[in-house]
Order: structure tokens, then C-alpha cells, then sequence
């Protein structure tokens, strides 16, 4: 069987599980499949996507027993969403010229070489250059990666001692070095960005309690595509909704809430709720 077919089955076996909760082998077009194929197709997903199928000796019915692996920002997740995403598109090639995506920037060329890095703990030459400003090449310890609107970012160390986070449409140059790094064991990627939105961080913005309103509509968007794990519903009426954060607001922060217009209000704190009046004003003197 073709690799893409193999990938293809397995997905459309984890949807056919999330989707009915549990079920017996006979899930071929209503045919059987074999146990020993079923036991490989378990094999493959568990290893490619980190989700364990497991049947209940009581009822001889197949599960997923983690489901939360789908459910946070895990790698597994990312990868099972985009997969599942090609083999749709894959199988609707006739309506290709009526799927609009979004473009993501240049840069992707360099994520081999990068997860490469990773995976080995060497070392790389970077040629960079910000927005605005002249060009310098580093050597950093790349310690992870991480999408965010539509653009690839690497979090690395520099050979200051320094976290930095670089885009990958910024790179004029990388190449691997045979010098290799220690990656620290308690170091979590997922750790070091949670107390933060997007990419942008800074130890020196203290952590805040931030209690938003989102008017009309806008509390939908944010209960089905929560800005953070941290979100929390505190009241509803007919017309707003409160919502909490506990986060190091940061520039990504302020401007996805920006981004909302009208649609969201800052309530606390109120040093905050000031500095977002500030950011409006100085927009307004743009018209």
C-alpha cells in the first residue's frame, strides 16, 4: 500500500474514533480489517502522532485513550491538523481553483536545516538582519521552533548566555556547524513561552491579571480560538463578555487584542487599560 494511503487510513481511522467515541475493528468500508493490519495502523499513529488506540476487553471496542494530545499546542497536534488538512485537498484536486489559502512568508528552506540542528544539538552560523537594520551573522544553539501568524520564528541561545527569538524570513544565510551544544534537561519550549502571546518575550513585563470585555459577537471568536491557555469566562449578558488572562502582556498581546477594534474593551489593570488608550490615540492621528 502506498505511503499516502497508509497516512490517509490512519487519519481517517483517528476522525472515525473522535468522532463515534469507540468501535470494533469492522471499520473498512464495513468490512473487518485483519487484526494484525489494525495492530500496525495502531503502531504507526501512536508513533507518528503520539495518540494511543486501546480497546476495552469488555466490550472489545477501540478508543482513543489520550485524547488530550489533540488538544493542546502540541507538535502532534500541528501535524495530524495539517495532514489531515493535504489529504482533503488531495482528494478535491477538481476544486483546487476554489481553496484560498494564506501565503506564508520565505524562510521555509531553512527548517530542515534547523530541525536539524535541533535534533543533533550542534551549533549554527546565522546570517540575520532585522527590519531596518544592517546585517550581522551569529552563531547560536537553536532550541526550538515555533509558528505564529503565518511565519516560522527559531528560538535560540546566543554565545552571550541570551534567549532570542529570530524569523526565518529574516535569515539571509545558515549552515550547520560541527560544534555541538548541551541542551539543559529541565529547558521546555512550552515553558518558556506560556506566560506569554506569540513570540515577543520579555522578563522585564511583569505578570498581570488582565480582565478584557469583548462587546457583540467577539465573544465567540474567543471561546472557540482562546488568545491563551490561561483564558478564563468570568460573566455574560445579552451584549459583552468578561474574559481573564494571566500573562506578561507584550506587544503580540496588545495588538491581536488591537486587532479586534471596538470589539474589545480593557478593563483591568488599569495601568493597561491606560496604555491602550495611548496606542488608539496615537493611531487616531494616522487619519
Amino acid at each position: 500500500m502506498k505511503t499516502a494511503k497508509i497516512l490517509n487510513h490512519n487519519i481517517w481511522i483517528i476522525n472515525t474514533l473522535r468522532a463515534y467515541g469507540s468501535l470494533t475493528d469492522n471499520m473498512s468500508d464495513g468490512n473487518a480489517l485483519a487484526r494484525s493490519s489494525f495492530n500496525r495502523y495502531r503502531d504507526a499513529i501512536a508513533d507518528m502522532f503520539g495518540i494511543v488506540i486501546e480497546c476495552d476487553l469488555k466490550t472489545y471496542r477501540y478508543f482513543i485513550k489520550n485524547q488530550d494530545v489533540l488538544c493542546d499546542d502540541s507538535i502532534e497536534r500541528w501535524l495530524f491538523s495539517t495532514l489531515t488538512v493535504h489529504g482533503v485537498l488531495s482528494d478535491s484536486a477538481a476544486v483546487k481553483d476554489r481553496v484560498v489559502l494564506e501565503n506564508v512568508p520565505s524562510g521555509l528552506e531553512y527548517l530542515d536545516t534547523i530541525l536539524t540542528a535541533i535534533k543533533n544539538n550542534h551549533r549554527i552560523e546565522l546570517g540575520y538582519q532585522k527590519f531596518g537594520t544592517e546585517g550581522y551573522v551569529k552563531i547560536v544553539c537553536p532550541y526550538a521552533v515555533k509558528l505564529f501568524h503565518q511565519r516560522w520564528y527559531m528560538l535560540a541561545r546566543t554565545a552571550e548566555d541570551q534567549m532570542r527569538i529570530y524569523a526565518l524570513d529574516r535569515i539571509q544565510s545558515l549552515s550547520l556547524t560541527e560544534e555541538t551544544f548541551v541542551m539543559p534537561e529541565d529547558f521546555s519550549p512550552q515553558g518558556y513561552f506560556s506566560e506569554y502571546f506569540g513570540v515577543l518575550t520579555d522578563s522585564t513585563v511583569p505578570m498581570a491579571h488582565v480582565v478584557i470585555r469583548a462587546h457583540d459577537w467577539t465573544p465567540n471568536y474567543l471561546r472557540t480560538l482562546p488568545l491563551h491557555h490561561s483564558q478564563r469566562e468570568l460573566a455574560s449578558t445579552e451584549h459583552y463578555t468578561d474574559f481573564s488572562f494571566d500573562i506578561r502582556p507584550t506587544a503580540d498581546f496588545l495588538g491581536q487584542l488591537l486587532s479586534h477594534g471596538s470589539g474589545i474593551e480593557v478593563l483591568e489593570p488599569q495601568e493597561l487599560r491606560g496604555k491602550m488608550r495611548d496606542l488608539i490615540a496615537e493611531n487616531l492621528k494616522r487619519y
